[in-house]
C-alpha cells in the first residue's frame, strides 16, 4: 500500500501580549519517506490564526500571502545567512527526526479488531443494514470491503474515512444496506499492512445481537440463582442432620 504523506510538528513558539493578540510560528516536516527528497520543511508566521508569510525549502523563500506579509517575505528573503539557516533545516532538523520516527514508530503496524454487527438502515430501498467496525489499526491505510456468497458487493456501500483515535491508531467504519436471502453467506474482507492474509468476518443471521444479549443475561440469572438454591438446600440439610432430637412426655 501506498504511504500517505505525513507531517511532523517541530516547533510551537508562541507570543500572547496582555491585550490577547497572537502571533507565533510553526515550523513542520512534510514527508512520504526518510529519503532527503521526499522531505520538505515549511515554516509559517501567524497572526490570530491567519498565515501571513510561509517559507518553504522545495521554494528556498519566503512568500507572503497578505501585504504585510509580502512585506516581510522580502525583507527576510533579502537576509541571504537566514535564508541559508533555513534551508538547511531539511536536512538537520527535519531528517534526523524523521529517522528516529521512523525506527520508533511508522516501521511498526497493529492488526486491526473488527466488530460486525446489524443496525437500523436510514429510510431506503432495503430493508437490512450491517456495520463493520475496524478499529485500533497502524498505519492508516487500509481496505475494507463486502463479500456477498462469494463475489464483492460493489452497491449500496458506504464508508467513513480512516479517523485518527488520538494515540497512533486509526478506526473505519464500512456500511452495507442489503435484503437479506435465505441461505445467503455475507462476510466483511479487511486488508491491510499488518496481516499476512485479509482479515474476513463472517455474518450470522440467526440471531440479532440485541437478542443474544438478552438471552446471555437471562441464562446467567438462572444458573446463579440455581446456583443459590442448591447452596440454600445443602446449607439446610446440614443443619438439620445437626440437631438433636428429644422425646416429649
Amino acid at each position: 500500500m501506498a504511504s500517505s504523506f505525513l507531517c511532523l510538528t517541530l516547533l510551537f513558539i508562541t507570543f500572547c501580549p496582555a491585550d490577547g493578540f497572537r502571533e507565533y510560528d510553526v515550523d513542520r516536516c512534510v514527508f512520504n519517506s526518510t529519503e532527503l527528497n521526499d522531505i520538505e520543511f515549511i515554516r509559517s508566521n501567524y497572526y490570530n490564526k491567519l498565515e501571513l508569510v510561509r517559507f518553504t525549502s522545495s521554494l528556498g523563500k519566503f512568500v507572503g500571502y497578505t501585504e504585510w506579509g509580502v512585506k516581510q517575505a522580502n525583507y527576510w528573503n533579502s537576509d541571504t545567512s537566514y535564508i541559508s539557516g533555513l534551508k538547511a533545516q531539511k536536512e538537520t532538523y527535519c531528517h534526523n527526526n524523521i529517522g528516529l520516527d521512523y525506527q520508533v514508530a511508522l516501521t511498526k503496524s497493529v492488526e486491526p479488531y473488527v466488530r460486525l454487527y446489524s443496525t437500523t438502515p436510514p429510510a431506503g430501498h432495503h430493508p437490512s443494514m450491517l456495520v463493520c467496525r475496524v478499529y485500533d489499526f497502524y498505519p492508516k491505510n487500509i481496505r475494507v470491503s463486502w463479500i456477498r456468497d462469494g463475489q464483492e458487493v460493489t452497491h449500496d456501500v458506504t464508508s467513513t474515512d480512516e479517523m485518527a483515535d488520538g494515540d497512533w491508531y486509526y478506526q473505519i467504519q464500512s456500511h452495507l444496506e442489503y435484503t437479506p436471502r435465505s441461505g445467503e453467506k455475507i462476510s466483511c474482507k479487511v486488508e491491510h499492512a499488518s496481516l499476512k492474509k485479509p482479515l474476513i468476518t463472517d455474518w450470522d443471521p440467526s440471531m440479532p445481537e440485541s437478542e443474544r444479549n438478552k438471552i446471555a443475561i437471562g441464562a446467567s440469572g438462572l444458573i446463579l440463582g440455581l446456583v443459590l438454591s442448591l447452596a440454600g438446600f445443602i446449607y439446610y440439610r446440614r443443619k438439620a442432620r445437626g440437631r438433636i432430637l428429644v422425646p416429649s412426655n
